[in-house]
Parts: structure tokens; C-alpha cells; sequence
């Protein structure tokens, strides 16, 4: 079985940034908001500054005390929006409660909403204008494409229509003709479409889901689900039980997460070019 491995690729896909990055004529600034003090999410935004810098994209710090204003946040992103050579901004979420989440995503200039969550940027995407599209799902399909494989005529099953992952990548999946199979917690027959694919792509964030006697022998498995357990941070398939029965597999932690980084950066280099 191979084990598609997201950290060695996504330093391929971040290699290829900084050279482009080094072309350019002006160095493109990103910014990641944080609002308040989550240590997770504060570790997460650090990670993703350092990883820019590492690249030639200069990281622009803002950061906001939890008792900020729906409305003193919005002035704050429309400073952003202004600041010279920026290239990309996104919130860090989840937002404090008291903020409201699609108000502040929408205050993002939709040119530089490189999350693609603001509703002018994300309506763009579904109509196929793919400048900028949404990290994770542009991940899982960077991991698939690793592996080389003719697609047409293949099973693929999307398990999930979150925002994040299942609803992007069954467009991106429909805008290349492959016309992938969506399972929900409402499809009936689950099992018989989860056994016949020969490709599933899972972003429902149900630890373990997935188990090898669900699946067909030479499935490939991309895995964008994150649950907590005792253990750490798992994926939607259980790594151990599908082993022997799966051709390939992107793990969790160490497949999908390190790419989306790398995707997100690459919109940014893309907002940059199109300057």
C-alpha cells in the first residue's frame, strides 16, 4: 500500500512557490486574523506565518483581543484590504461567538479571499472562474493527482458536503467530467456505494469511520477528516484495519493538512500574478 505523503509533496508544490514568488517584481503580503487567544489556533496561525516567510511571502500579523466588535473587526479587515501588495487575507476560525462569522468573511475583498469562504469568492469558484479555490478540497485533489492515475471511468465516492472539503471537491471532481458519487447522512444505501468505489474522498470528521471490511481491495482512500480521540488527532479511516486491502492512502496527520497550507499559499501566489 502507498502511503501518499502530503508533507513531502506539499514541500514540492511550496518549492515551486518560492521560485515563482522570486520572479515577481514587488514581494505579495498574506495575513491570517486572529481574534482572541485559542492556543490551537494561535500555534496554527504561527505555523502558517513561518511557512510563508519560508517562501518569500511576507506574513503581516493582526491580531485581536476576543472582546472585539462584529463591526470594529470589519474597519479592521477593510485596513487590510488596502494594505500595498497584499495577496491574500483569511480569519482564522472558529470566531468567538459573539462575532458574526459571515459578516466578517464577506468583508474580505473577494480578490484576496485566498479561503475562499467569503459568498462573492465562493459563488465565483462554483461557477467554474477557479483562479482562487478552496485549500483543503485543492489538497485532496493534489494528493490524488501524486498517484498518477486515469480517473475517467473510475468509482469515486465524496463522503461529506461540508463547506470545507466535500461540497468544493465534488465541484472540482465535476468541472474535470468525472461525476463523483456524494454520500450524506441521508443516502440510503451507503454501504453498497462505500464498497463499490474505487476512490473515496472523506471530509465528514467522524474518527475511524471507514474500516477495511467497508471497502474493495485496491481502493485508494484520501482522508481530509480530523477527530479528536485519545490517541491524537485521527482521520474519517482507520489506517490499521484497511492496510492490507487499500492500494494507497493519505494519512491523518501527515497527508491533507500539510498540503492545504501549501494550496493556501499557492492562491496567494496566484492573487500575486494576476496583479
Amino acid at each position: 500500500m502507498i502511503i501518499i505523503d502530503g508533507k513531502k509533496i506539499s514541500q514540492e508544490v511550496l518549492a515551486k512557490v518560492k521560485d515563482e514568488v522570486a520572479t515577481l517584481t514587488f514581494q505579495p503580503v498574506f495575513c491570517d486574523v486572529l481574534v482572541g487567544e485559542d492556543p490551537a489556533s494561535m500555534q496554527y496561525v504561527q505555523m502558517k506565518g513561518k511557512r510563508a516567510e519560508s517562501v518569500g511571502i511576507h506574513f503581516h500579523n493582526a491580531n485581536f483581543p476576543s472582546s472585539i466588535s462584529t463591526e470594529e473587526l470589519i474597519k479592521e479587515i477593510e485596513v487590510l484590504n488596502k494594505i500595498p501588495n497584499m495577496c491574500g487575507i483569511i480569519v482564522q476560525l472558529p470566531l468567538p461567538e459573539s462575532i458574526d462569522r459571515r459578516a466578517v468573511l464577506d468583508a474580505i475583498d473577494p480578490k484576496l479571499d485566498v479561503d475562499c469562504l467569503g459568498i462573492i469568492s465562493s459563488e465565483n469558484f462554483y461557477n467554474g472562474k477557479i483562479d482562487l479555490g478552496f485549500p483543503t478540497a485543492l489538497s485532496c485533489m493534489e494528493l490524488l493527482d501524486s498517484l498518477n492515475l486515469d480517473l475517467q471511468g473510475k468509482n469515486i465516492v465524496v463522503l461529506g458536503q461540508g463547506e470545507l472539503v466535500g461540497r468544493p471537491v465534488t465541484a472540482l471532481l465535476n468541472f474535470r467530467n468525472l461525476s463523483p458519487i456524494i454520500i450524506t447522512r441521508k443516502t440510503e444505501n451507503k454501504e453498497e456505494l462505500i464498497k463499490k468505489a474505487d476512490i473515496i474522498i472523506s471530509g465528514i470528521g467522524k474518527g475511524k469511520y471507514i474500516t477495511g471490511d467497508m471497502v474493495k481491495q485496491g481502493v485508494v482512500l484520501i482522508d481530509a477528516g480530523t477527530s479528536e480521540s485519545t490517541s491524537g488527532i485521527v482521520g474519517d479511516i482507520d489506517l490499521e484495519s484497511v492496510k492490507d486491502v487499500a492500494s494507497a492512502i493519505s494519512p491523518v496527520p501527515g497527508g491533507v493538512g500539510p498540503m492545504t497550507v501549501a494550496m493556501l499559499l499557492k492562491n496567494v501566489l496566484n492573487v500575486a500574478k494576476s496583479r
